[in-house]
């Protein structure tokens, strides 16, 4: 049966199973044993979210440089946000907490996308020192530079790749670790 008012809403401009799969690249890259094993992230529930962060926002930062991607870039927001919502309920997080510790990643994902933005625009150490501060506890700056010249990195791949490829879920992540890479 069609709804009377479906016919006021906008045309979805992302094929359906889009999302999940964008959604799941960025899981999966941030999953990489190698961040844990290798570069010092904690892998811990806060390390682990911290993680996926870094790649949410390399994808939504290419993602602003293209002109169809608005939808798209809400939708993994979206998407981001039910999966953390999904994760706070099945770690028995109850009903009236779930909307305090969601406002509260909220606030970390925004000041992550607000830190990260600023110190992409400054020098190799800023990153860095942001990457430290926000992943790594504060701890292992070596480690920082080497995930921040990763960050710069994924931003060069994902800037090379081709705007159908990025709407079409048709892109890679580069490899969490490459010998050309040098903070």
């Amino acid at each position: 049966m069609l709804w009377p008012f479906n016919h006021f809403r906008k045309p979805r401009l992302t094929p359906p199973g889009t999302i999940e799969a964008i959604y799941g690249m960025i899981v999966t890259q941030a999953r990489e044993p190698m961040f844990y094993r290798d570069l010092g992230v904690p892998d811990t529930v806060n390390g682990r979210f911290d993680l996926l962060l870094l790649h949410l926002w390399l994808l939504l930062r290419r993602l602003r440089t293209v002109q169809r991607a608005t939808e798209l870039s809400q939708a993994l927001f979206d998407r981001f946000c039910e999966d953390m919502d999904d994760n706070l309920r099945e770690m028995g997080v109850g009903d009236q907490t779930v909307p305090k510790r969601m406002r509260a990643f909220g606030e970390a994902f925004y000041g992550r996308v607000q830190a990260y933005d600023q110190a992409m625009e400054g020098d190799g150490e800023a990153l860095a020192a942001a990457i430290c501060k926000n992943i790594l506890n504060g701890t292992g700056m070596d480690q920082a530079r080497q995930l921040a010249a990763y960050a710069r990195a994924t931003e060069a791949d994902l800037g090379r790749t081709d705007e159908a490829a990025l709407l079409g879920a048709s892109f890679k992540f580069p490899p969490a670790f490459r010998e050309d890479v040098t903070p």
